[in-house]
C-alpha cells in the first residue's frame, strides 16, 4: 500500500496502480472517456487531468502509477482551466442536440458540460458533419457526429469478442468510428458497446426513443437466459393506467460472474418477460378466475394423493424449489427434475454463454432433487397425475411415461390450453425474488419485483396457500430450512453478494 494526498485528503491506495483506479475506488470524481475498468488506459481523451507536486504540466490519471507520497489536486483553478480547454475541443463538432438525444440523463459528456458551463460556442467557421443513425448492426445505430473518439467500442471488439469489427478510420477532425466495409457489428456480445459508449454517438435501436431514462426505475436481478446467471440491473416503468412494464435489461458489475457485460440474447429477453406476466389462469382451455382455479388444483391433489408427479423445472429458486419439495412430501408424490430441453449445444461459448439454459440447475443437487432419466421413468409406474412446475415441455412427459400432463403451473401460457385439465400462471422471473445457483457454484440473490397487475401469486405463495402454513417469503423459508443446507450462509450475505459455494 501506498500513502498520497488529494486535495488535502490522506489516503491509502495500491502502491503501483493506475492513479484514476485507486481515485475512483475512493470515491473522488476523475471526468474521463476513454478509460473504463475492463478495457484499461488508452490515454486519448485527456479528461482525466490532475495537478502532481513536483510535475512540470498537468498528467493523465488514467496512465500515471502510484507513488508513495503524491501531491495531487484535482480541483483549483489551474486544472479546471486545463479541464474546460479539453472539454471545449470535445464539443467544436459536438452537435449538442441533449433534447431529442436517446442518452440524454445518462450522458458523461452532458453532465461534465454542465457542470463546467460551457453555453456559448466560440466556433467561428462551420462543423465538421458525420453520418447520422447509422445502422451498423446488432441492433446498435451510430451518429458519428456525437462521438468522442474515446475508441471503447473499438478495444471491445478487439479485445473482448476479439472479432474487430468496428475501427477509427481518416485522420484530425475528420476521423470517426465506422465498421469495416462487408463486416457489420454481428457478434454475440455486440450491444454492450451502447453501455460502453459514455455519449450518444452508440444507442440501442431496440431500446431508441422508447422511454426517457429518468422515468425508469432500476432493479436488480439475475439474468434467466442460461446458467451462468449474469448480474442484470432491471429498466422498468409503469405509466399511469397502464401495467409495468420492462423496458431493457443493462449489465450489472459482479466481478465474480459476468464482469461488466452480458450477452445480446440475455439482455433482449425481457421482451418475452413482458409477455408472460399476460398469461392467465385456464380450465380445459378456457379462462377462469384465479381463485377458482386454485381451488381446483387443491381438489385434484387431494383426490390423487399418493400417487402424484411433480416434475420441477431446473430454472425455479432454491426458494421454490424448497417449497415445492415440501408439497411433494406432503401429498407422498414423486419428484423429479428431469429437462432435456433445457439444453442448447448450439448456444454456449467459452466466455458468458452457457449450453444450460437453465438457470439454477445445481439447486437439485443442493436439495436433493432427482433429476435422471431412470427416476424419472421408475417412478411414473403408478402415478395418475403430472403436474408440471415452471415448465411446459410435455414432449419430455410422453416420451418417458405413459401418463398424459393434466396441470401446469408456469409463468408463460401453454401453447394448447385445451389439452389440460388446468393451467395456473405463476409470477415471472422478473416479478419474484429468489436466490439461485450458477453453473461456477456461486449463490445469488435476484432482488427484482417488477409489479404484477393480473390477479396470481408466485409459486412459493401457491404451495404455501395448498399447504396451509403461511410460509412464502423467501425470509421464512430460509429462516425455515435453507439455512441448513448452504453452509450457514445467509439471506442478507447473498443480498450483499455472490458467494461461492464451499461444495461447487
Amino acid at each position: 500500500m501506498a500513502t498520497i494526498t488529494v486535495d488535502d485528503r490522506e489516503i491509502k491506495v495500491k502502491d503501483g496502480a493506475l492513479l484514476i483506479e485507486e481515485l475512483l475506488a475512493n470515491g473522488i470524481e476523475i471526468p474521463h472517456f476513454c478509460y473504463h475498468p475492463a478495457l484499461g488506459k488508452d490515454g486519448n481523451c485527456r479528461m482525466c487531468m490532475v495537478e502532481i507536486e513536483g510535475k512540470k504540466r498537468p498528467q493523465i490519471a488514467c496512465d500515471t502509477p502510484v507513488v508513495d507520497g503524491m501531491i495531487i489536486r484535482t480541483k483549483g483553478e489551474g486544472i479546471q482551466r486545463v479541464k474546460r480547454q479539453i472539454l471545449e475541443m470535445e464539443l467544436v463538432n459536438h452537435p449538442v442536440d441533449c433534447p431529442v438525444c436517446d442518452q440524454a440523463g445518462e450522458c458523461s459528456l452532458q453532465n461534465y458540460y454542465m457542470d463546467v458551463g460551457l453555453y456559448e460556442s466560440r466556433l467561428g467557421t462551420p462543423k465538421t458533419h458525420g453520418k447520422k443513425r447509422v445502422d451498423i448492426g446488432a441492433n446498435v445505430v451510430l451518429d458519428q457526429e456525437r462521438c468522442v473518439l474515446c475508441t471503447r467500442c473499438v478495444r471491445f471488439t478487439k479485445d473482448i469478442t476479439k472479432t474487430k469489427e468496428l475501427g477509427v478510420l481518416n485522420r484530425t477532425d475528420h476521423s470517426v468510428i465506422a465498421t469495416f466495409p462487408g463486416r457489420p457489428l454481428s457478434n454475440p456480445y455486440a450491444m454492450n458497446v451502447v453501455d460502453l459508449c459514455p455519449v450518444g454517438a452508440l444507442t440501442s435501436k431496440d431500446f431508441r426513443f422508447h422511454k426517457r431514462v429518468w422515468f425508469l426505475e432500476p432493479d436488480e436481478a439475475i439474468c434467466n437466459g442460461c446458467s451462468k446467471g449474469c448480474s442484470l440491473n432491471v429498466d422498468h416503468h409503469k405509466a399511469k393506467y397502464e401495467s409495468d412494464c420492462i423496458f431493457r435489461y443493462r449489465p450489472r458489475f459482479n466481478d465474480k460472474v459476468n464482469g461488466y457485460f452480458i450477452c445480446d440474447t440475455g439482455r433482449l429477453s425481457y421482451k418475452q418477460e413482458n409477455l408472460n406476466r399476460d398469461s392467465f389462469a385456464q380450465i380445459r382451455g378456457k379462462e377462469s378466475e384465479y381463485e377458482y382455479a386454485s381451488g381446483k388444483l387443491l381438489r385434484l391433489l387431494k383426490r390423487h394423493n399418493e400417487k402424484l408427479l411433480f416434475l420441477l423445472s431446473p430454472s425455479l429458486s432454491l426458494e421454490e424449489m424448497m417449497q415445492v419439495k415440501k408439497l411433494a412430501t406432503n401429498y407422498n408424490a414423486s419428484l423429479s427434475g428431469y429437462d432435456i430441453s433445457e439444453y442448447d449445444v448450439n448456444f454456449g461459448d467459452d466466455y458468458l454463454k452457457c449450453n444450460d439454459l437453465s438457470t439454477n440447475r445445481r439447486g437439485f443437487n443442493l436439495l436433493d432433487i432427482d433429476e435422471t432419466k431412470e427416476y424419472l421413468e421408475k417412478s411414473s409406474e403408478d402415478i395418475e397425475l403430472v403436474v408440471l412446475i415452471g415448465r411446459d415441455d410435455i414432449e419430455t412427459v410422453k416420451n418417458y411415461t405413459n401418463i398424459e400432463v393434466k396441470v401446469v403451473i408456469n409463468a408463460s401460457m401453454p401453447r394448447n390450453g385445451e389439452i389440460y385439465d388446468l393451467y395456473l400462471p405463476m409470477q415471472t422471473h422478473m416479478s419474484r425474488e429468489g436466490s439461485f445457483i450458477n453453473i461456477d457454484g456461486f449463490l445469488q440473490f435476484s432482488k427484482t419485483s417488477v409489479e404484477y397487475v393480473l390477479e396470481t401469486q408466485n409459486l412459493s405463495q401457491i404451495v404455501s396457500t395448498i399447504i396451509g402454513d403461511n410460509i412464502s417469503t423467501c425470509e421464512d423459508i430460509w429462516n425455515e430450512s435453507l439455512e441448513n443446507v448452504v453452509d450457514g450462509i445467509t439471506l442478507e450475505d447473498i443480498k450483499k453478494e455472490s458467494i461461492k459455494m464451499s461444495s461447487s
